[in-house]
């Protein structure tokens, strides 16, 4: 493994940085998430056009920049550093792998040239509380719990005598689900006795579509409740629908490995921002005389979250190199960056505490973040878990059911 970045990644990392240090400082951020869209539409064109962002890790022949996913991670600790709003994550991140990995060949050459050149922007209709079980974050992709249960619950799928799908149902908390072009829905089909997660294109002009953008904690990250009231869809697939019944879960989860590595570097990027402006602003800051950054006591403090951020950049570049990584590496990355950003409040004394104080921002990300793709702990008792640390031993005694409450309020097995 090298771990040095190539002349072209540096390159990268470096172009984002001075159009993002020019176009998106914190005054920008909030006045962008505040638009209808979310996000600054002309920035994202920007992104698109001159360095092709959303296309850094789709191949060549369909418009791509033709990267490898390791160099989308690394652009993204920039992105994250500047907490750009944009629709990077649901679109490059989580719909256009998708598309690759499940589309047929004329939806593979329909959708991902505009995916690529920014010009279509797309969201994945996974409800938030469940997005990262889909994404095998935090549990078994596979087991398709997350997409609610095949009789009720979720979103529905019925097939008209014409052969057009008909969706049903609603997901609530959707990342980018109020703006984006299209949507990728996963759904029930085949009812009870043959149910399956398949999933689905929708068009935003689709009749019968209803999406309402949701107050969300971090706004840089804008949710939104997505009702389809007999919405009609396009199978995202080839052949037969129910041949493959773990094609979608399986695909999930392999986007989600990438996802994570790509959410750890922003995580790492935004932690570092972070820990930059508190260490300029304790220098200038001063109390009894002096500046309050040369007490011993600040000084250790900046240390720790120092030693934390660059275990959690270590962790990124693994992860970038290895995706089966990425779990472990957005644990370390959202925790630093909680640390950071919960420092950043508390070392900006009583102007830090005021909720328009840009601190804020890097804490709201820090929160909603795990909200929404963790937490630290199920992170890493996942990671645990799929590299059989739990299995027990030759010999060991199994481990215990977990106690069922009765009527009675006692504890069955």
């Amino acid at each position: 493994m090298d771990a040095a970045f190539t002349a072209e990644q540096e390159g990268i990392r470096r172009t984002l940085r001075e159009v993002l240090g020019r176009r998106c400082g914190p005054d920008r951020v909030k006045a962008a998430v505040r638009t209808a869209a979310g996000y600054d539409r002309e920035l994202w064109e920007q992104l698109s056009r001159e360095i092709g962002l959303p296309g850094l890790a789709v191949p060549e022949e369909y418009g791509g920049v033709g990267c490898a996913p390791a160099d989308l991670v690394l652009a993204c600790e920039e992105t994250g550093r500047a907490l750009l709003p944009s629709p990077l994550l649901a679109t490059a991140v989580l719909a256009a792998p998708l598309v690759a990995a499940l589309g047929s060949a004329g939806q593979r050459a329909a959708l991902l040239p505009p995916l690529a050149g920014g010009g279509l922007t797309a969201a994945l209709a996974v409800p938030g509380p469940a997005l990262s079980a889909a994404l095998g974050l935090t549990g078994d992709a596979a087991a398709g719990e997350w997409a609610g249960g095949g009789r009720a619950g979720g979103v529905q799928a019925r097939r008209a005598p014409d052969g057009a799908w008909r969706l049903y149902g609603e997901a609530a908390q959707v990342l980018d689900g109020h703006s984006a072009d299209l949507l990728l829905v996963p759904a029930h089909a085949g009812g009870f006795a043959r149910s399956r997660v398949l999933l689905f294109v929708v068009r935003a002009n689709a009749e019968g579509l209803v999406r309402v953008r949701q107050t969300a904690l971090d706004e840089t990250r804008p949710q939104a409740l997505v009702q389809l009231r007999d919405v009609e869809a396009e199978w995202l697939g080839d052949g037969d629908p129910f041949g493959a019944p773990a094609a979608v879960c399986g695909a999930l989860a392999a986007v989600g490995r990438t996802a994570a590595a790509v959410l750890a570097a922003e995580a790492a990027g935004a932690a570092g921002r972070a820990l930059e402006r508190t260490v300029e602003y304790v220098r200038t800051r001063e109390q009894f005389g002096r500046p309050i950054g040369s007490f011993q006591a600040v000084k250790h403090r900046l240390a720790d979250l120092y030693v934390q951020l660059q275990a959690a950049r270590s962790a990124v570049c693994y992860a970038a190199w290895d995706p089966a990584q990425g779990g472990l590496a957005l644990a370390q990355a959202l925790e630093a960056l909680r640390l950071a950003a919960g420092e950043a409040i508390q070392l900006h004394g009583g102007i830090g505490f005021t909720w328009e104080h840009d601190a804020h921002l890097y804490f709201k990300r820090a929160a909603a973040d795990e909200l929404l793709f963790g937490p630290v702990h199920l992170l890493r008792a996942h990671a645990a878990r799929q590299a059989g640390l739990f299995a027990p031993g030759p010999g060991s005694d199994p481990v215990p059911a977990t106690p069922t409450p009765t009527p009675t309020g006692r504890a069955a097995v």
